[in-house]
């Protein structure tokens, strides 16, 4: 039986993405309505994939047919949006960050919890085939005691009117539109963050949210990593790299950070200590490349949600993963403005 979707924003990254591949790519799923308040681009999105189309959110919510809703609207319209449909019944996989404040993704989840609905957050880069096996591999010990990791994500994104990616008072910034992405896949491998250092600023465009953001992580079990998220870099130049380093090797990764699902691993793995080397001969050193099997990280996320409301179990990334990666989030915007480390509590 397949689970029947609605999607709130119904233009960006749900017609390029979330809907074709991921609605659209698992038999679990099912569209049946979309809504947005571009009346022209709800009507043409509606027409291409044959499904009802609303302007008001609120007609979208009240639709008998719709059983899940996917929210892709701007940051600051989460909130009330995850309230309307968790009291109307809707199971809601929501677009990150969930809200502008950690109390509202608390009040969200608070909802949702005694709504009986399900609450999901679109951290869909975890379920990259490479990502998935980097972590079996740390899990495993193939790395020995990981130590490092680093995560980046940039791209080019010049001054746009109306953007709310660059305006602040609607959850703008370039942290808190890729940096979350990056501080999910790190905790993903290392466990959670327990304290940041974050340094944020414009080198390059002059809208009011940072087009440049670098934060330095502590993680629970002691190992340290590092974001890079930017949005001045031309996107030719991207190298979208991961990076996982270990007391028994590496292992990095190229362009598997974003909307893709292709990519491979390049892995340099020790069997065995070989004792100190004083000339550090690194030319000796033998990597090896690991292709998985690519798997499309929207169908998979589609996929696991809609698995977890037919068996009642949690999704794979829920309500209380948002809370936290809210909680890292305001962490790494403290620091930045107080220019000094913060504990995440």
């Amino acid at each position: 039986m397949s689970l029947k979707w609605g999607v709130m924003g119904a233009g960006g990254i749900a017609d390029r993405r979330t809907i074709p591949e991921g609605i659209l790519g698992t038999e679990k799923a099912e569209l049946v309505a979309v809504q947005d308040i571009d009346a022209a681009r709800v009507e043409e999105v509606a027409a291409k994939y044959g499904v009802a189309s609303y302007v008001n959110e609120a007609d979208l919510i009240a639709d008998a047919n719709v059983e899940a809703v996917y929210i892709a609207t701007p940051n600051h319209l989460h909130h009330g949006q995850v309230l309307a449909a968790a009291a109307a019944g809707k199971h809601i996989l929501c677009e990150k960050p969930l809200a502008l404040t950690t109390a509202e993704c608390e009040e969200m989840v608070e909802a949702c919890r005694d709504a009986g609905v399900k609450l999901g957050i679109n951290f869909m880069m975890r379920f990259h085939a490479c990502h998935v096996l980097m972590k079996q591999m740390v899990d495993n010990g193939d790395l020995g005691t990981p130590v490092l990791g680093r995560a980046e994500l940039t791209c080019w994104y010049p001054p746009i009117p109306g953007a709310f990616r660059q305006d602040p008072a609607l959850g703008g910034g370039a942290f808190a539109d890729m940096g979350n992405h990056c501080v999910d896949l790190l905790e993903m491998i290392f466990g959670r963050v327990r304290r940041v250092t974050c340094f944020t600023g414009n080198l390059v465009h002059d809208y009011p949210v940072e087009d440049t953001a670098v934060a330095m992580l502590e993680f629970e079990n002691g190992a340290k990593g590092m974001v890079d998220a930017l949005f001045n870099v031309p996107d030719a130049a991207s190298r979208q790299a991961f990076e996982v380093y270990g007391s028994r090797g590496s292992m990095v990764t190229f362009g598997t950070i974003g909307q893709g699902s292709e990519g491979s691993i390049i892995a340099v793995l020790e069997k065995e200590d070989r004792g100190y080397d004083a000339d550090q001969q690194r030319e000796e050193a033998k990597s090896e490349t690991i292709e998985p099997e690519p798997v499309n990280i929207y169908a998979a996320h589609i996929e696991a949600f809609c698995e977890a409301v037919e068996n009642d179990t949690e999704p794979p990334i829920n309500g209380e993963d948002g809370i936290w990666s809210h909680k890292v989030l305001e962490a790494c915007y403290e620091s930045a403005k107080t220019g000094r480390s913060v504990e995440v509590q």
